[in-house]
Order: C-alpha cells, then structure tokens, then sequence
C-alpha cells in the first residue's frame, strides 16, 4: 500500500493514500487519521489480547508503568460491555493441537478421561459486533 525509501516518503505517502481514500469514500473523517494513531491501536490491542501490562510497557519503549495505564483505561472503556468470550476446542492428538496452536489457540490444562487437552481462544470483536471464529 506504502512505497517509501525513508520515514518522510512514508509519511507523503500515508497522506496521499488518505486524502485519495477520504476523496472516494466521500468521508472527510478519515483525514483525521494520523500516524501516531496507529501506535495506540497497536498498543491497545496487544493489552486487550494479552491483559498483560508488562508486555506492552517494553513494546511502546515506555520505562514507566504510568504512561503505558493509558491503554488500560482505553481497553475498560472500549470494550466495557464486551464479555471476555472463548472459543474452545479440544485436541485429542498432537497434530490436532499442533493445527489449533497454529491457528491461534491457546494450551489450557491437561489431559482429560477421554485424552482431550482443552484450548481456548478469544472471540473476536469487529467494528461493535461480535463475531465468532473457528
């Protein structure tokens, strides 16, 4: 989407593509988009997937926990209403668990009567509606 040598032919192109898009949507909003923005969404999603503060810090380059808070509390606004939904399955061999872990699930616990391990993954959210995933 992005041709670019260095970071200000970046961000030219960024704008160009921008400006092109709100044009043909006919949405001046999109305008308001800036790069920057898509560092807190990064940041915000990786706290919601993870719940893990601690991951983020490191990832933002941030060295106190005080300014990497921000995403909590974006993340408890954002999807205050949303419950946090699994998507669960169980792998009876370990190429079955192999093909969940590579679909995204994660291991739970271990082995069951009937030789199941249980994995589980989060429900997706998408735009305001939810959506599930196999």
């Amino acid at each position: 989407m992005f041709s670019y040598v260095n970071i200000y032919q970046l961000e030219k192109s960024f704008l160009r593509q921008r400006k092109r898009l709100a044009h043909k949507l006919g949405n001046p909003r999109l305008l308001s988009i800036h790069m920057h923005m898509f560092r807190h969404w990064k940041a915000t999603m990786e706290y919601y997937r993870t719940r893990d503060i601690l991951h983020v810090m490191p990832l933002l380059g941030h060295r106190k926990i005080e300014n990497t808070l921000l995403y909590v509390q974006l993340v408890n606004s954002i999807f205050q209403d949303v419950d946090d939904e699994y998507i669960c399955k169980i792998a009876k061999t370990t190429q079955e668990a192999a093909q969940l872990v590579e679909l995204g699930f994660e291991y739970v616990t271990g082995e069951y009567n009937d030789g199941g391990k249980l994995f589980k993954k989060k429900k997706l959210l998408y735009l305001g509606s939810r959506t599930s995933e196999g």
